[in-house]
């Protein structure tokens, strides 16, 4: 069974956390958030106000997503820019940011942090201050690392991997799987041709590609220009190659393993192969362990 022995010198969330957020504000562009994005490898970013650095809301790579053809997001392009993508990116990120943030106080423990990412489904949370002035931020990724560097646990990856995943053709077009990916709220999806792993899309190499080497491609400056190509266009894309080797475990590998290859390889999941697809393992699904241990 799998176990785990917490280390109680830890005290609030910022003990976590990191300090030195990243935020932009209001008025920044959505190419701009997208571009941040890919500067730090982030997949959330604060919206903040430039001088108060209060917070005023959050923008995702799900967000991002769901404005380029996922979801009702998308009507910005559709509906006040006729289509045209390459003026609507430049639209201010309040446009399609979320208002409703779910944050976390800066006095809380990291037990409550956890908690909260789990119940809201985040990956992420800003850390605010009594005025709501974002002081941190605390994601699945700090989770990991705490998990890794002060616990003990055993198990197998068969103990905590997500069964019956969602894969993808590597002919569907870019906009279906983006609209796949908004409506099931995935940020990452295996590519599969005749039971045959060939890579990962996830909603990050989705906002690289778009912040970058869509925009080469648009000859009108319409959305279909990109939307309507195959999902290959990404994968054999040498500009995101980080993004084509997803990390790749067995069932039976010891879960502290692969923790720390995540962790050394900068992944936020694990794809589980025997002889073909098994599963998934993300960080959620081991801060799911960790709070069940509470």
């Amino acid at each position: 069974m799998p176990s785990i022995r917490k280390n109680e010198r830890f005290g609030t969330v910022m003990d976590l956390a990191s300090r030195n957020v990243i935020t932009i504000p209001p008025t920044s562009t959505i190419m701009t958030s997208m571009k941040t994005m890919v500067k730090y490898s982030f997949r959330r970013v604060p919206v903040a106000d430039a001088g108060t650095k209060r917070l005023e809301g959050i923008v995702t790579s799900m967000d991002i997503l769901n404005f380029l053809g996922g979801g009702e997001k998308h009507r910005l392009v559709r509906e006040k820019y006729h289509g045209n993508l390459i003026a609507a990116i430049n639209e201010e990120v309040r446009e399609i940011m979320e208002k409703r943030v779910f944050t976390v106080d800066q006095t809380s423990s990291w037990e409550d942090a956890v908690e909260l990412m789990l119940k809201n489904k985040v990956g992420g949370a800003p850390i605010v201050d009594d005025e709501d002035v974002v002081v941190g931020i605390i994601t699945e990724r700090d989770i990991m690392i705490f998990l890794a560097q002060n616990a003990r646990y055993d198990g197998r990856v068969k103990d905590f991997m997500t069964t019956g995943v969602i894969t993808a053709d590597p002919e569907m077009s870019i906009e279906d799987c983006i609209k796949l990916m908004v409506g099931k709220k995935f940020r990452r999806l295996p590519v599969v041709k005749d039971d045959i792993l060939l890579g990962l899309l996830t909603s990050s190499s989705l906002v690289h590609y778009f912040s970058g080497e869509a925009f080469k491609k648009m000859i009108t400056g319409n959305a279909e220009d990109v939307l309507t190509q195959p999902i290959t266009t990404i994968l054999n894309n040498e500009k995101i190659l980080k993004y084509r080797e997803p990390l790749v475990v067995r069932p039976e590998d010891s879960i502290f393993d692969v923790v720390r290859k995540m962790i050394d390889k900068n992944q936020a999941s694990a794809l589980v192969v025997k002889d073909t697809l098994e599963g998934i393992i993300t960080e959620r699904d081991l801060m799911k362990f960790l709070s069940s241990m509470k």
